[in-house]
């Protein structure tokens, strides 16, 4: 297709009609018909190629140093395996640059240098039902993760394990330990280490898992240790729907980012040490540096989890844990039971041997109950720090009763 000018210009220089009457018959300005035929007596035919609108100048553009800066910026965090999103490098632009760089700018210009994809089938964030505490410890989320050692020759290690405990309101990582294998005592341990440094929560959100709690057990094996801390001190135990892991959320996304963390540093840990101090490192930077999305005004989780009072129980009593289990005393004399996560035997005696029992559990108090006649057995407060639970009967032999059947 011939351009017009083209043939605003054949018109004026073949054919010789005047500039006057060619810039009538095509509808176009006397002014650019000369502006036209000046530039192609200086360019000849590349005059009459199409040319960009784009301006000659742009007074709002951002200055060089200022998209260096930004690539600069995108490059270290990267390096350091940290968010390096425009809204993150906004925010240090703005607190350690002092310029304010809208972040719309910021994503073009690592659009234009191939830094980011733009993604438009992306589900919106406005889609999303937003939830969080109102208030700092009023709960606490938790989950591990696993990670692997390196050997010292570069090959992949041993499997290791990596404990968090998060405060919901502030995303404040609160705990994050490295352990060979989670166990429900080191849950425990753990929980109340971090209990002791800082405070005691309103309530405690966890997935499904055994070292979390026995719900899911079939009723088997009463309370572990967790939740019998939990229902000692008061404290609401939520654990999320099975097949649901949105529901613990906070603490999933802040796994994501210690592992993307931990992969990117140059030494890798080989022994577990070495992990935990780089997982201490993490959470400095993390609790006290790095700017977080879901807080408001990008503040640090340090900041957000010192802003507000903490949280506390207010529903004493309502834990309790009472339970009733039908149990068959074995020929040593001694029936066995699951507190606090922990197997121990209680004794009889013998002379009680292959009796059917009751056994009512009100947290540490237990009463045993034949189970045929009513007859109390024995009535003790359970001791968790014993294994076995004497009967204070003196020893020596007793006549052993007709077992029942």
């Amino acid at each position: 297709m011939v351009s017009k000018a083209r043939l605003v210009i054949t018109a004026v220089v073949i054919e010789g009609r005047s500039a006057a009457e060619v810039a009538d018959g095509y509808g176009v300005s006397r002014s650019w018909v000369y502006e036209l035929l000046a530039r192609y007596r200086r360019e000849g035919e590349a005059a009459l190629e199409p040319r960009s609108r784009r301006p000659h100048t742009s007074p709002n553009a951002l200055p060089e140093p200022t998209v260096t800066l930004i690539l600069t910026l995108r490059t270290e965090l990267v390096a350091q395996g940290l968010d390096a999103g425009p809204h993150t490098l906004a925010w240090h632009l703005e607190h350690h640059h002092q310029l304010q760089v809208a972040p719309a700018t910021i994503w073009r210009h690592l659009k234009h240098h191939g830094l980011v994809t733009p993604e438009p089938k992306k589900r919106p964030k406005t889609s999303y039902i937003r939830f969080a505490a109102d208030l700092p410890n009023q709960t606490w989320q938790s989950d591990f993760t696993h990670h692997r050692l390196t050997r010292t020759d570069g090959s992949t290690g041993v499997d290791t394990e990596i404990l968090s405990w998060l405060d919901d309101h502030s995303r404040y990582a609160l705990s994050v330990t490295a352990h060979h294998r989670v166990t429900g005592p080191r849950v425990l341990d753990t929980f109340r280490d971090t209990v002791a440094q800082h405070g005691i929560p309103a309530s405690t959100l966890t997935d499904n898992g055994m070292v979390f709690t026995t719900r899911l057990a079939g009723g088997r094996g009463g309370r572990n240790g967790l939740e019998a801390e939990l229902a000692r001190l008061d404290i609401t135990q939520k654990n999320s729907t099975p097949g649901h892991p949105t529901t613990c959320g906070k603490v999933e996304r802040f796994q994501q980012t210690m592992k993307k963390w931990l992969r990117a540093q140059s030494d890798q840990p080989t022994t577990l040490a070495e992990l935990q101090t780089l997982l201490d490192n993490f959470v400095d930077e993390y609790n006290n540096r790095r700017p977080h999305r879901s807080l408001e005004h990008r503040a640090t989780p340090a900041t957000a989890y010192q802003a507000r009072p903490k949280a506390t129980p207010t529903t004493p009593g309502v834990n309790s844990h009472d339970r009733v289990r039908h149990d068959r005393i074995d020929d040593s004399g001694c029936v066995t039971l699951r507190v606090h996560g922990k197997l121990h035997h209680i004794g009889i005696g013998r002379i009680h041997a292959r009796t059917r029992v009751l056994l009512l559990v009100h947290e540490l108090d237990i009463r045993i109950i034949d189970a045929a006649t009513g007859e109390l057995l024995r009535e003790l407060v359970l001791d968790t720090t014993k294994d076995y639970q004497p009967t204070g009967a003196p020893k020596g032999p007793t006549k052993r009763r007709t077992p029942r059947t």
